[in-house]
Formats: C-alpha cells, sequence, structure tokens
C-alpha cells in the first residue's frame, strides 16, 4: 500500500504541475520556484509533514518536499542559533542533495559528452 500511496500522491502533484504548466503562461523555471515556496509555505503551516508520512517519496520527490527540507532545515537552525540560521539551515539541510545532483550531472556530462546546439 506504501508504493500505492507513494504513486497516486506523487502523480497527482506531477499532474496538477503539468496542468499549470499548459494552461498558464508561466515559464518553467517560475513553476519550479512556486513549487519550492509552496513546499515551503505547507510545511510553515504544518500541512506538508502528515502529506510526507502518508506518501513517503510520493511527496517527498517532487520539488515541493525540496521546500520542506528546507523549511526543516531552517526551523532547526532558528531553534539553535537565532536569526543566522535563517540564513544557514536551509544550505546544510539540503546540501548533500544539491551535491549529489552536481556530481551525477558532471559524471553523466563525461559520459554522454554534450554538445551545444546550434
Amino acid at each position: 500500500m506504501d508504493y500505492f500511496n507513494a504513486f497516486w500522491v506523487g502523480g497527482l502533484i506531477c499532474a496538477l504541475v503539468q496542468i499549470l504548466l499548459d494552461k498558464t503562461r508561466l515559464l518553467p523555471g517560475r513553476v519550479m520556484v512556486i513549487l519550492v515556496c509552496s513546499g515551503v509555505i505547507l510545511s510553515a503551516i504544518g500541512l506538508y509533514q502528515p502529506l510526507t508520512d502518508y506518501a513517503g517519496a510520493g511527496a517527498t520527490v517532487p520539488l515541493t518536499g525540496f521546500g520542506q527540507i528546507l523549511w526543516k532545515g531552517m526551523k532547526k537552525a532558528i531553534d539553535r542559533d537565532g536569526l543566522l540560521g535563517l540564513f544557514t539551515g536551509g544550505f546544510t539541510a539540503c546540501s548533500a542533495g544539491v551535491s549529489a545532483a552536481l556530481i551525477f550531472s558532471w559524471i553523466g556530462s563525461l559520459i554522454f559528452r554534450p554538445k551545444m546546439k546550434d
């Protein structure tokens, strides 16, 4: 049942984002920012954690999950370090994921030799 819940929640998030992209004139970069900010806001008001408890990877893998990680890191750092944690907590919490994305992208570029389009 865990796989089913992850599948339908993640699929619903992706479908809603696809509808947003198709029905509005928003650029993909702006939609990505909306998703991250939505994850932060939903986490701040306490709505996203129950969703991640229910759906697992279906809620943590989309960009809204990245927003949740940023919020959790900032909240923890603010409690520990005060106002300085507002600037350091998000970076600390998501550093492993961002580093992995950069490293694996670099490895992929070595394997597939991408070229600029003319």
